[in-house]
């Protein structure tokens, strides 16, 4: 089993306070994790953000750098709690209380994968979650404090874009109200983990391309965001959610004929906002 967590892609010269970061496009299923899998190699694959890492991997020329994480999510979900461990699932643990993400298969270490289909055929140890989570979580973490930091250091403040995808029926089933549904789903958790001004201009840089835009609905942003985004602190992350039929083929899992194309008007957007300005100057860090 590989034990790399994530990969940073660095600029030449950091010239943007913008932190691209991807984690959820992972995709190293390696054959230890597949064999204890009751799932194919095609279907284990639903949850993940295929292509994304790809689809933003031209940040590094406008200045900003990209973090894409390994493991796939289906073995481990980067974007919750490391508290979020499912009693379904890992043998041992305790119920915390009302958890609708946990109960629903979707903690730290999911149970499901898209749709409500089951990962395991039985339970896992603690031993295995822990280790998963000492081994994968925590190094991603580090590494995207430390990419945050390096920013905030450098220009008094710092962006997070964390990227993502989602499937198409998850915008296709939304109530219609006369327009055709957002193309791109912007989380900032109503307001909560990003500035006005830098979520005013995210969502333009989108709309500028051409790109249906809608915020907070119907994903605002889970942990990251929640975690990363402090805005009164100088820190902002913006969850970005991508209708993946604009790119790829989702039952296939594989790029479509518009990926190109796509990949590069993503670019053109990516460029857009690693030049965000902000108002802020260096602010002074309050104790935790």
């Amino acid at each position: 089993m590989s034990k790399q967590a994530f990969s940073v892609f660095s600029p030449v010269e950091l010239t943007s306070s913008v932190v691209f970061a991807s984690p959820h496009s992972g995709s190293d299923y390696d054959s230890a994790f597949l064999q204890t899998s009751i799932l194919d190699a095609q279907q284990i694959r639903s949850s993940e953000d295929a292509f994304v890492d790809q689809l933003f991997a031209d940040v590094t020329r406008f200045g900003a750098p990209l973090l894409t994480a390994h493991k796939p999510r289906a073995f481990l979900d980067l974007n919750r709690a490391i508290e979020e461990l499912d009693p379904a699932l890992i043998e041992g643990v305790s119920r915390r209380g009302p958890n609708p993400r946990v109960a629903s298969g979707l903690g730290v270490i999911p149970r499901v994968v898209a749709n409500g289909r089951a990962i395991y055929r039985g339970k896992m140890q603690q031993q295995e979650a822990h280790q998963r989570i000492q081994q994968y979580w925590h190094p991603y973490h580090t590494a995207l404090q430390g990419l945050m930091r390096q920013a905030q250091g450098r220009f008094g403040h710092a962006i997070l874009i964390d990227c993502h995808s989602m499937p198409h029926e998850a915008v296709a089933t939304l109530p219609a109200r006369g327009a055709a549904p957002p193309e791109v789903v912007l989380g900032d958790r109503f307001g909560s983990s990003a500035g006005t001004v830098v979520m005013d201009q995210v969502e333009a840089a989108f709309v500028g391309a051409g790109l249906r835009v809608a915020r907070n609905a119907p994903f605002a942003g889970a942990y990251i965001t929640r975690t990363y985004g402090r805005p009164s602190r100088g820190q902002h992350a913006v969850q970005v959610e991508i209708d993946r039929s604009l790119y790829m083929n989702e039952t296939e899992v594989c790029p479509n004929e518009n990926f190109a194309a796509f990949r590069e008007l993503l670019g053109q957007v990516a460029g857009v906002i690693a030049g965000i300005k902000t108002d802020e100057t260096n602010l002074p860090l309050a104790a935790e």
